[in-house]
């Protein structure tokens, strides 16, 4: 993904602007994996297992995986983890417990990335 295209509605601008959502980058990652693994509505299974979140944590403490984290008042409310392999990020999986968290944290992560603070 390339950050010039990435399109924000103007609904998702105000929301980013006024409701005070606090993004960070790689400071929860076992904690957005873990949200990313819970059941969905209609989906009471995951491909996020406790044997593919280990394997992430490691691979996050050998620098190759990373979070985005989004919090409302200090709580987790989005999120989404991926591997990052040279100048590419491959976005595995993202959750919001708020409307639009994720996509808040999907817009964030390429100007980051962009800034080589995950790459």
């Amino acid at each position: 993904m390339r950050p010039e295209a990435i399109h924000l509605s103007k609904s998702l601008r105000k929301r980013i602007r006024r409701e005070g959502f606090d993004v960070s980058f790689d400071n929860d990652f076992a904690a957005v994996i873990k949200a990313c693994a819970e059941p969905r509505p209609g989906q009471p299974e995951t491909w996020i297992t406790e044997d593919i979140q280990q394997a992430y944590i490691n691979l996050h403490r050998l620098g190759h995986a990373h979070s985005v984290e989004v919090r409302e008042d200090g709580q987790l409310v989005g999120g989404l983890y991926g591997i990052a392999i040279g100048k590419l990020f491959f976005g595995e999986s993202m959750f919001s417990r708020r409307t639009d968290a994720s996509k808040i944290a999907y817009v964030f992560l390429p100007n980051n990335c962009k800034n080589g603070a995950m790459l």
